[in-house]
């Protein structure tokens, strides 16, 4: 079967029965924009930073996005300081990390228009690394839609390692932690193959990130200083070529005139009060923001293409 296809695969069994009092309360928060649910392999709980990521773990987590203006950060980080501590793979003060991710597509922008159609089963192809580049390992990523569930594989590369021969060359050599782990690899290269994916797009942004002290799983990021690069190359992270911003007025709030800062946050099925607390005392409004699309929006728009406009809307608030 053609990877672009698999949407014609069986649809995943139906939701649980609907939960507790309280849990409907977390729903009804988030009811803005669907809910997001990530699932990995495992017992332990994962996070998104590579060097904290394990790939034997499962979440059901809800998450949610709003973009948010700057002078509303440091009155946010006062209010979870009582609830949260530092990412510890962090740095300084704030504690963030860089984020750079290589998105792929088809050479018709299969996956991008996927998301831009809305389709129910859609996923991306993306290759992620932290810090400068060289400071961590790669991480091959499919991240898939499925009727509004998310469910994300990853496999760890090294640094020096990845070429686009990782996914060209079956004689290549690497090593994983697990089954779980190799099973992702094979799928990424799967679908790359399948679908041709190549290089499309770079996108990088600071991530100020936060975990609840006192919770199974709860995390508050900030991102920013978000960047977009176009690009071919499978291994240059942008190094030779110009970052062009895309946390502007324009890209990210449409009727509003600041640049913004996306605040995420995200939790198990239970909650907890002071994320509760946290989006009613500030009255935050829920948006989807997909930095991929973003980054394609712009770069149509300032390139003098005819449909920028037209997409506009859809692809900044999906």
């Amino acid at each position: 079967m053609n990877a672009l296809d698999e949407t014609t695969r069986p649809a995943p069994d139906p939701a649980p029965d609907p939960p507790p009092a309280e849990d409907r309360r977390i729903a009804e928060t988030f009811r803005a924009s669907p809910k997001k649910t990530t699932h990995e392999q495992g017992e332990r709980r994962a996070d998104d930073h590579a060097p904290r990521a394990r790939f034997d773990v499962q979440l059901d987590r809800y998450e949610a996005k709003y973009v948010i203006p700057r002078r509303l950060v440091p009155r946010i980080r006062e209010f979870i300081r009582p609830f949260c501590m530092p990412d510890p793979n962090t740095r300084g003060d704030p504690p963030e990390y860089v984020i750079t991710t290589l998105q792929l597509d088809t050479p018709d922008l299969a996956l991008h228009r996927a998301k831009m159609n809305e389709a129910k089963n859609r996923f991306k192809l993306r290759v992620r690394t932290y810090g400068e580049p060289g400071e961590s390992a790669v991480y091959l990523e499919v991240k898939r839609k499925i009727r509004g569930t998310i469910v994300k594989s990853r496999a760890k590369v090294p640094f020096d390692r990845w070429s686009e021969r990782v996914v060209r060359d079956t004689r290549v050599n690497l090593t994983f932690k697990s089954r779980e782990e190799e099973n992702g690899y094979l799928n990424f290269v799967r679908l790359v193959r399948e679908t041709g994916a190549r290089p499309a797009v770079l996108v990088r942004y600071n991530r100020e990130s936060y975990f609840g002290k006192y919770d199974t799983y709860a995390r508050v990021t900030f991102d920013r200083r978000l960047l977009y690069q176009p690009t071919s190359s499978w291994d240059s992270w942008g190094r030779n070529g110009r970052w062009l911003a895309m946390d502007t007025p324009l890209a990210q709030n449409q009727g509003n005139r600041y640049s913004g800062v996306v605040l995420e946050v995200k939790t198990l099925s239970d909650a907890p009060h002071w994320m509760m607390d946290l989006i009613q005392h500030f009255n935050l409004e829920r948006t989807g923001h997909c930095k991929y699309s973003v980054a394609f929006w712009l770069e149509s728009l300032f390139g003098g293409e005819g449909h920028a406009p037209f997409i506009a809307e859809d692809l900044l608030f999906p």
